[in-house]
């Protein structure tokens, strides 16, 4: 072999060697985060749970004084529910005609 061809075959087998650690390096990467994909998105998950709770659990704490207010100035405790459903379905009504009025 000549040198110049010898010079270009080798050329050639290390490019090919370093492309195919790469790809062996990529691959290995992609393996892993494969196997730790379903872990990972059930610690997100619970995580997303959790922090769906605690918000449930503060809006509620934040209601709580409201609506013993409310419900100590207009009896709504009291009240037959499909009463206050449509007392609440009128309120809405009224807010949506005053917001249209706005605009």
């Amino acid at each position: 072999m000549t040198p110049p061809d010898a010079l270009f075959r080798a050329a050639m087998n290390r490019l090919l060697a370093r492309v195919g650690e790469g790809m062996a390096d990529a691959a290995a990467g992609m393996a892993v985060a494969v196997q730790d994909a379903p872990e990972r998105l059930r610690q997100e998950w619970d995580l997303f749970q959790e922090e769906v709770k605690a918000e449930a659990e503060r809006l509620q704490r934040e209601d709580q004084p409201q609506a013993a207010a409310a419900a100590d100035c207009s009896g709504a405790e009291h009240e037959p529910l499909q009463q206050r459903i449509d007392r609440l379905r009128a309120q809405v009504a009224d807010l949506s005609t005053r917001l249209e009025e706005r605009s």
